[in-house]
């Protein structure tokens, strides 16, 4: 069954069709293998990853709460190797200062040239909590995108950090590890 058709679009047809589970996995899985090319992931050094952090002003905050995950979207910034953010009273405070162990990820992607990053860290919320620190971090030009109180300044302390850099796979190449029948 040859259209000329690239192998995306062929899948993306079946699909639209309803008749990807009927048509033989060879059909467009030996012509995806014959477009793909592998990339290797690009495991980052430290100093990479936070060069890439201060590209980006969105990330999410992951917290322990009741034994339940909680996961908070933040604007960030990078200084001194640690990741700054602003809160105000509720239940993300209130959870940091009960347990101040934390995991935060942000990631991007180049369109242009189909990269992708992403960084995870892992580490100890601290709380400014003296004058100087809170004067100082006025100059990290860090404004949430949600307006109200967020007087409270945080940094993430890393105890390890990961990243990763990786050309985007096309969207269909999972389709040949699955098997359909």
């Amino acid at each position: 069954m040859r259209t000329g058709k690239s192998p995306a679009a062929k899948a993306n047809e079946y699909c639209t069709l309803g008749l990807l589970a009927t048509v033989p996995r060879a059909t467009y899985a030996q012509d995806m293998d014959k477009e793909q090319i592998h990339t290797d992931v690009e495991n980052l050094e430290p100093n990479q990853s936070l060069e890439l952090l201060r590209a980006v002003s969105l990330g999410h905050l992951a917290v322990s709460h009741d034994d339940m995950p909680q996961i908070f979207p933040i604007n960030f910034t990078v200084d001194h190797g640690s990741v700054i953010f602003r809160t105000g009273p509720g239940t993300k405070l209130e959870i940091l200062r009960a347990q101040p162990h934390v995991a935060f990820q942000a990631d991007g992607v180049n369109a242009e040239t189909g990269v992708a990053w992403s960084v995870m860290i892992q580490g100890r919320a601290e709380l400014f909590a003296g004058i100087e620190e809170t004067l100082d971090s006025f100059n990290l030009m860090l404004f949430p995108w949600e307006s109200g109180p967020k007087d409270q300044f945080v940094r993430i302390v890393p105890d390890s950090m990961t990243g990763r850099r990786f050309k985007v796979a096309d969207p269909l190449t999972w389709w040949k590890h699955m098997r359909h029948g």
